[in-house]
């Protein structure tokens, strides 16, 4: 759940395949042909969470759902959705079974409600850190590049940076072990600053460190009170970032891309971010740092969900929506 008031956007509480230059040594092999766009396109699960909300769809199913309804070959897991299978390792055992069977490759596991990984209490800071082991577990199990992670904290933007490098450096080194990214989406708080976050990423410094530039996520908040529609449009606005120019900022950190949508006007073209203007700075930025995934994630259907009354279209037509505005840019 972000950005209601430019784009009323909200969502939960990560990302594209192959990262920096300097990361490709824990990057899976895949390779694209020199004629081959520089950018495959990925499912980010949440485009689905109003089905998976209701119980309609489960997680385990939405592999499948990805490859034949979508013709989409690549999915990006969201936590919340199976977040009691993270060590179940039957579960994995199957999930991975069925995504081979399909021919679909998992991209990344985007992780939320685990903690503050720039907590002041350093416990506190140290648990949240303990908390996205397990994920990290599963990606490496699933054949995943990443997790994505949030970052926040308690205290003034420099205190939350001095936390962060610890935390999150933390949590880079134990990605780093097992091969794994962590990365990190511009998310609702202190990290829809993209100046900020490089400056974060800069200090930790490590391969397996990295971003998620999210185009809808550039307005920062206050944390809200709770996680409704309500509390977040009730949450004060701090600044608002020209999302053109912070995923300018982020794509050389970059690991992969959320290209969120929410509105279409009558000609399929996206209201709330200008493609023709935002996929000529990912390409550029694709092109100098990997080739790797840029995710389709659709908030229609869980902002119906959540009471929205703006005239969203359903999650399978925003989804095919948002994946013609990719497929133009390829071209």
């Amino acid at each position: 759940m972000e950005n209601l008031a430019q784009n009323h956007t909200s969502r939960r509480e990560f990302m594209g395949q192959l990262g920096l230059l300097t990361a490709a040594s824990f990057l899976p092999a895949t390779v694209f042909g020199a004629a081959k766009p520089h950018f495959e396109i990925s499912l980010a699960e949440f485009s689905l969470a109003g089905s998976l909300f209701s119980g309609k769809l489960k997680n385990m199913d939405f592999p499948a759902k990805a490859k034949n309804d979508f013709g989409i070959n690549a999915v990006e897991y969201v936590s919340m959705f199976w977040a009691d299978k993270a060590k179940d390792q039957a579960y994995l055992n199957e999930l991975k079974q069925r995504t081979t069977d399909l021919g679909v490759q998992n991209v990344l596991i985007m992780v939320d409600a685990e903690g503050d990984l720039g907590a002041s209490d350093a416990s506190l800071r140290r648990k949240a850190v303990e908390n996205h082991y397990k994920w990290v577990d599963a990606a490496k199990f699933l054949g995943c590049h990443s997790i994505r992670v949030n970052m926040d904290g308690d205290g003034t933007p420099e205190e939350i940076m001095k936390a962060g490098v610890d935390g999150y450096g933390k949590l880079v080194e134990y990605g780093q072990k097992a091969g794994i990214g962590v990365i990190i989406e511009n998310h609702i708080t202190i990290s829809t600053n993209p100046d900020w976050l490089v400056a974060l990423l800069k200090q930790v410094n490590n391969p397996y460190a990295g971003c998620l530039p999210d185009f809808g996520n550039f307005i920062q908040r206050e944390k809200p009170k709770a996680m409704t529609l309500e509390a977040f449009k009730d949450s004060k606005i701090i600044h608002e970032y020209d999302k053109y120019d912070g995923v300018k900022k982020l794509m050389p950190f970059a690991k992969g891309v959320s290209a969120k949508t929410h509105f279409f006007d009558e000609n399929g073209a996206c209201t709330d971010t200008d493609f023709e203007k935002m996929m000529p700075i990912v390409n550029k930025g694709l092109s100098k740092n990997f080739k790797g995934f840029v995710g389709i994630e659709y908030e229609g259907g869980f902002m119906k969900m959540m009471g929205a009354k703006e005239n969203y279209l359903d999650e399978d037509a925003g989804i095919r929506a948002t994946k013609a505005l990719l497929e133009k840019a390829r071209m």
